[in-house]
């Protein structure tokens, strides 16, 4: 199904910066899973800034939808220690 430049399903790249603080990669896979069943976090990256203190997180999948993407989104911008979602 084809919603505006995206035709779904698609496979969807995802980077999420933040804070480099215990948990906030396992953070970022839970809330990636509750939007993605069946993701496999083994293929997630992580990736340390120059002075470690933040982390950006990157994964790959398959977007089922607009209404998904925005709901992943949604809730990824509003966790404490995350900066950026691209």
């Amino acid at each position: 199904m084809a919603d505006g430049l995206f035709e779904f399903p698609c496979a969807y790249p995802l980077k999420v910066m933040g804070l480099a603080e215990p948990g906030f990669a396992d953070a970022v896979a839970a809330i990636v899973l509750r939007h993605v069943p069946g993701f496999d976090i083994g293929t997630m990256s992580m990736r340390p800034s120059r002075d470690r203190h933040y982390l950006s997180v990157s994964c790959e999948f398959e977007a089922q939808s607009r209404t998904q993407l925005d709901s992943l989104y949604r809730e990824l911008v509003a966790h404490p220690a995350v900066k950026v979602v691209l």
